[in-house]
Parts: C-alpha cells; structure tokens; sequence
C-alpha cells in the first residue's frame, strides 16, 4: 500500500452521489507550480486531479466549494476504458482517505474551520 498526499484548491463545488447506498462526494483540485526557467522567466503549469471522498456527505458537502484549500491523503486508481472512437484511454481519480480543510476559501474569501474528514470504505465493485 503507498499514501499520496496533495495540496491545492478544490475547482468546482462538490458533486455528491450514492452507488450501492454509499455517499461519495466528487470534485477536483487544482495544484498549481510556479517555476522560472533557464532564462529567469517565470512560468506557471496547473494539474487537475479528479477526486473522490467516500463519507456521509451531509457533513462535509457544505465546506468543498470552489476555492477552498485542501489537503488531500489517499491514493491514485488508474482505469482503462475505451473511447467512442474504439481508442484505449486511461483516467484517474484520487482516491480520498484524509482531506483537511486548510482554513480558507480564495474565491469567497471566507476563513474555514481546521477540519479532517475521513473516508469510510468504498462500496465494493
């Protein structure tokens, strides 16, 4: 077993589902790094990671709005799918087990609660 962990800023606001009478609360994190090349020009690449939190979502669904900065332990499920055009493709998601709310929305500008959620276990496939 292996632990990823991610920082940054939730994109959008939360999108809870239920599969197999389980709550998951979907949503993605941007990770920015700024960087300055050889030259000294500064350059910024933004990641996009999918994720998902398996929990009650009544207790958390209110905090994981667009801008909010989070921490994030879990790790990373890779799948295969096929396209439409028949092409292969993979996704990923990040699996949550820990997400901590850092205490601030940059979108709102709201001070945020220091609060650790923890998933429950995924409902088996």
């Amino acid at each position: 077993m292996y632990k990823t962990i991610l920082l940054g800023n939730i994109g959008k606001d939360c999108v809870v589902n239920t599969v197999n009478g389980k709550s998951v609360c979907n949503f993605s994190v941007a990770q920015t790094e700024k960087y300055k090349d050889a030259q000294g020009t500064q350059h910024e690449k933004t990641r996009w990671f999918d994720c998902a939190l398996w929990r009650d979502s009544t207790s958390i669904a209110q905090y994981l709005k667009k801008g909010t900065k989070v921490l994030l332990e879990g790790q990373v499920d890779v799948k295969q799918f096929q396209r439409q055009d028949g092409t292969q493709g993979v996704g990923m998601t990040f699996r949550v087990s820990n997400l901590t709310l850092l205490g601030e929305n940059k979108r709102d500008k709201k001070k945020l609660p220091f609060i650790t959620f923890e998933a429950c276990e995924e409902p088996t496939r």
